[in-house]
């Protein structure tokens, strides 16, 4: 009994290691839980940039996608055509070159100046005489010499003889020319682009016959929209439209569309859709083709987010909403309608959300290996 004794603080000793060792055990698996779960918890690093933009409550717009062509605005064009038969002599101009009004754009050799010269010096000289002649006449009158009709004959041919050489001094002037060493100096009639040019040194030009060139003012272009017979019904005088260049896919011409003729082309069996647009810089050319977008208003007012925002996973569409570095959402969404720039969505966001636009694909990932691992 006493052995018995003496044994029974030996197993209470045992067990009470035991108990303490398997306290400890426990107290060191929970540490080591805990941190895992907070190594588990998703935290933006600091170096990690992000971009965030936030829903916008608009009306929709439905998107009619269309193309155009880029022409010059007809009153903002000068077609110049030559005042005489001669032989051009020298030009100072190339298809594409801004020129100023007045400035010297080609000479023109012809017989026909060196007879306008010549008519004119011989109806000077006749003008003088028939001034001198009235003069003269009319003071005779004065002392009853001369008659009243003989008075108004000599006023009759000085009238006429002036009338003659007005007209010959309009003809060296039309068309902003002048007499130069025995040429025509064509001059610009008013500043602009040359977007035609049927002329060079030592071709014939014939009086008013062709264009010799064009000069456009661009600072101002017009697209003719194409609308086909399944669009007519839809687009209308003064809606917006969005146009986009090849040329410089980054940048969007907006306009509205100021008319909308009755007729259809004969030629492409559309109907031809006139939007204004004020050239900055001068990008829009003539005869350039553009994508055009037309927007209709629908009358809804939904919730829009940029299409960057929008990540497409397993068939379902989804954002990342931003609340803090450690508080990322990953968020399912349903849109109504999608553009290029833009997506119209059901009301499950909020205008004061933050939506991730950049690297959010890659943040999307990273949540969703997370949530695996939980």
């Amino acid at each position: 009994m006493i052995i018995w004794n003496k044994n029974i603080p030996l197993i209470l000793s045992s067990t009470l290691v035991i108990s303490l060792l398997i306290s400890c055990s426990e107290n060191t698996d929970q540490t080591q839980i805990d941190k895992i779960n907070k190594d588990k918890s998703f935290c933006l690093d600091e170096n990690f940039e992000i971009e965030t933009v936030s829903p916008i409550q608009e009306m929709m717009m439905n998107e009619i996608p269309m193309t155009g062509v880029v022409e010059t605005v007809p009153d903002k064009v000068i077609h110049f055509s030559n005042l005489v038969n001669g032989i051009i002599v020298g030009t100072n101009f190339s298809l594409g070159d801004f020129v100023q009004k007045g400035q010297v754009l080609a000479r023109v050799k012809s017989t026909e100046l060196s007879e306008w010269k010549s008519q004119q010096k011989i109806l000077t000289s006749q003008l003088t005489v028939a001034k001198q002649d009235y003069k003269s006449i009319l003071s005779m009158h004065n002392d009853g010499i001369a008659s009243l009709k003989q008075l108004n004959q000599a006023e009759s041919t000085v009238i006429s003889l002036e009338s003659e050489l007005e007209g010959i001094g309009s003809n060296l002037e039309l068309y902003n020319a002048s007499t130069e060493n025995g040429v025509f100096l064509i001059k610009a009639p008013g500043s602009g682009y040359i977007t035609e040019k049927n002329i060079t040194s030592g071709s014939h030009v014939s009086a008013y016959d062709e264009s010799l060139f064009t000069i456009s003012d661009l600072s101002e272009i017009w697209v003719q929209i194409s609308v086909y017979s399944s669009n007519i019904q839809n687009i209308s005088q003064g809606m917006e439209v969005n146009i986009r260049s090849l040329s410089y896919p980054d940048t969007v011409f907006s306009g509205k569309i100021d008319a909308i003729p009755y007729v259809i082309d004969n030629d492409s069996r559309v109907l031809k859709a006139r939007v204004s647009i004020e050239n900055k810089d001068m990008l829009l050319k003539p005869g350039m083709f553009v994508d055009v977008i037309a927007r209709q208003k629908t009358g809804l007012n939904v919730m829009s987010i940029p299409t960057d925002a929008l990540i497409f996973d397993d068939n379902n569409n989804y954002v990342v909403v931003y609340k803090d570095d450690c508080n990322l959402l990953k968020t399912p969404v349903n849109f109504i309608s999608q553009s290029n720039e833009k997506c119209y969505i059901e009301d499950n966001l909020n205008p004061e959300d933050k939506l991730i636009v950049k690297n959010n694909l890659l943040l999307f990932e990273q949540i969703k290996n997370f949530q695996k691992q939980d």
